[in-house]
């Protein structure tokens, strides 16, 4: 598996952005030549090739959108090769690259890093293939604790241990990377009222959402490695940003479509009932794609907020998608210092760069233009609600997995344009500007400068 060979002549002839969705195309070819291997479908069951394609780019962008019942398609190994491609999607494919790469005991070369750091979306060259390695390792924990803690509880749901042992594990990677599988035929609403269950979901979700580089300092600050040989240990700028705007979005989501639905879906419930409801449902949002309910008994305006937060999606560098947190969090940093009649933004001792804050405007522009695109063009081939279609447009763009369950009934072509959309999401909106943009060149010469009327 020489995926970061210096010898690997066609990545030298094209551009780094170019060669990652070589990499991720050629893992969705990859998992749809397995997934449709009769080898692991259940007896009786021969699911199309666009079906089984959509549940292989589902599984890859980590997005959780199925065209087929997973339970009722996929047999035991079937499954298994599901959590398979999920880990292709949530670790990343530069991540498993470089792990088996190491333990090949080749080296990595420039060309390799730089195929890393465009897949992380990171500035730098420098400790690339630490983090690789840390962040395969941070996973795989994360993903064995998991799987320990809901095999064992599931023994008290499940005849024998086998299915506990499966319902656990495939439960745990679907969680942790964020993917929304499930296999149980109803996600997690056969555990409405078991809390537990919710608690290490939720817990699982966001170790995978709050992004990679959070989770490889508070490593550091545990096992006291300060950096610098500091006798001090400080968060760097984007743990503390990305950190405060993931919860405060979780806080915020839950408090609203708790306000939103107290005298609708919520009004019969217990207070722990609606407790739980609200801020599973806000965490889920984001990127998880579990639920605990069916989405479509929320109200209309619960639905636009649940919208809003799957657009905004993950931090940077996890295993989520959407405009990511640090994106918004400047967003609005931007606009609350221009109206305060600030020149620069500051935040946590530091200053934002100039040139973050113009890529987080041009992301965000991009990613509305192109999910107001998709639901244009869906809503003229799809014959379903327009709130519906904008809910899965979003949904596939965040790699959320969210569905008001119209997935299956779509078109060929809106279930190719969904598909496109959990791609993007995946691969990341700058990454997607990149693959647009042409090779930079040098003003020969300039123009005079002129203002125009804004606004």
């Amino acid at each position: 598996m020489n995926i970061l060979s210096k010898e690997f002549k066609i990545s030298k002839q094209l551009s780094t952005i170019h060669v990652i969705i070589i990499y991720y195309l050629l893992a969705i070819g990859f998992s749809t030549l397995l997934l449709s291997l009769p080898f692991f479908h259940n007896p009786g069951e021969s699911p199309t090739f666009i079906n089984i394609l959509f549940t292989a780019v589902s599984a890859i962008s980590v997005t959780g959108l199925t065209a087929v019942s997973i339970t009722e398609t996929f047999n035991v190994y079937g499954k298994l090769a599901i959590t398979l491609v999920l880990q292709f999607g949530g670790i990343g494919i530069m991540t498993l690259g470089t792990f088996v790469w190491v333990i090949l005991g080749k080296k990595i070369g420039l060309r390799g890093r730089q195929l890393i750091r465009v897949d992380q979306n990171s500035k730098t060259l420098s400790g690339l293939v630490k983090l690789m390695l840390k962040i395969f390792q941070i996973v795989l924990l994360i993903e064995l604790i998991g799987t320990v803690i809901l095999s064992t509880y599931f023994l008290s749901y499940f005849d024998t241990w086998q299915e506990a042992l499966l319902q656990g594990f495939f439960g745990a990677v679907s969680a942790t990377t964020n993917g929304g599988f499930d296999i149980t035929g109803s996600s997690l609403i056969p555990f409405a009222g078991d809390y537990f269950i919710q608690f290490v979901n939720i817990i699982l979700i966001i170790l995978g959402a709050i992004g990679f580089p959070v989770l490889i300092e508070v490593q550091e600050l545990i096992r006291g490695k300060y950096k610098d040989g500091s006798d001090k240990f400080h968060f760097s700028l984007f743990t503390k940003l990305t950190t405060f705007t993931f919860l405060f979005l979780v806080l915020i989501g839950w408090l609203l479509i708790f306000l939103l639905e107290r005298t609708a879906f919520f009004a019969d419930k217990l207070w722990h009932e609606t407790f739980f409801y609200s801020l599973f449902m806000s965490v889920t949002s984001r990127s998880g794609g579990l639920t605990t309910m069916d989405v479509n008994e929320f109200t209309m305006p619960t639905l636009l907020l649940m919208v809003v937060l799957m657009f905004i999606g993950a931090s940077p560098s996890s295993v989520g998608g959407g405009i990511r947190t640090t994106t918004f969090a400047i967003m609005l940093l931007a606009i609350y210092n221009y109206g305060k009649g600030n020149s620069s933004i500051k935040v946590f001792g530091r200053e934002i760069e100039p040139e973050d804050v113009l890529r987080s405007f041009i992301v965000i522009s991009t990613a509305t233009v192109l999910c107001i695109t998709s639901v244009i063009i869906l809503a003229s081939t799809e014959s379903f609600p327009i709130i519906a279609i904008i809910f899965e447009v979003t949904s596939a763009f965040g790699t959320t997995g969210l569905s008001m369950g119209i997935t299956p009934d779509l078109t060929s072509f809106g279930k190719i344009v969904i598909m496109f959309l959990m791609f993007i999401g995946r691969l990341g909106v700058f990454s997607f500007i990149l693959l647009l943009r042409g090779k930079e060149t040098k003003d020969l010469y300039r123009y005079p400068t002129e203002k125009v009327i804004i606004g």
